[in-house]
């Protein structure tokens, strides 16, 4: 799945804080159950947990993926990949989900704007049913894209509120992570991890009602 999106009034250095700022994630990602950090492999690669809620009746997922990001002059990129980690096997109350290869392209076009190309080849698990995939398509992630957009625009007003110079991201000695070898990890193959078959869940009834699209912002545009 690819998404792209233009910010017009978001700097591309605002939207990299962002996507990085796991506790700001907390306040506008409304489909988070929990997120945090494990360790820190080095200054630009770490290891992280996050579980987020499905479309009911499904299961919820979680995934623990090695996380590496690189600026490139006004640009960013930010990518991910499943690792197993040892003190963090799969829940039975979660399906463990696989990121094959996840990431973010931010490219500068101005001052004040951006464009944001996200790529995600992800294996949620389970034999999903047809109206997920064409949900997941249509509208759960255009969606996300816009409610990512306007939490950038309220951004730098929180960060002045909450720690505004610590980005550990961008100054690495401020990182509080426990060090991390990359051989106590390995890679998460998704025909290692059990199998849910979710095929014959119909939609719920709320789901339905709440597909529709949200309409457009005068600052965004999805293509």
């Amino acid at each position: 799945m690819q998404c792209r999106m233009e910010c017009r009034d978001v700097p591309a250095e605002t939207l990299y804080d962002v996507l990085h700022d796991i506790e700001y994630r907390k306040k506008w990602d409304s489909n988070v159950i929990e997120t945090f950090d494990i360790a820190r492999l080095t200054v630009n690669a770490d290891v992280g947990y996050y579980s987020w809620r499905c479309p009911k009746p499904l299961k919820n997922r979680d995934v623990i993926t090695l996380r590496s990001w690189l600026p490139m002059g006004t640009d960013y990129i930010i990518m991910n990949y499943s690792v197993k980690h040892p003190k963090y096997p799969p829940r039975k109350d979660l399906v463990r989900a696989v990121s094959i290869q996840t990431g973010y392209l931010i490219q500068s076009t101005g001052p004040k704007s951006c464009v944001i190309t996200y790529l995600a080849q992800v294996d949620p698990k389970g034999s999903l049913p047809k109206w997920v995939v064409n949900k997941s398509s249509q509208f759960l992630a255009p969606k996300a894209m816009k409610k990512m957009y306007k939490a950038c625009v309220k951004y730098p007003e929180w960060k002045q509120k909450h720690q505004p110079h610590f980005k550990p991201w961008l100054h690495p000695e401020q990182s509080p992570l426990p060090s991390l070898a990359l051989s106590e990890l390995s890679v998460q193959h998704a025909d290692s991890l059990e199998n849910i078959d979710e095929s014959a869940v119909a939609e719920s009834r709320e789901e339905r009602a709440g597909a529709g699209g949200e309409g457009s912002d005068d600052d965004t545009s999805l293509t």
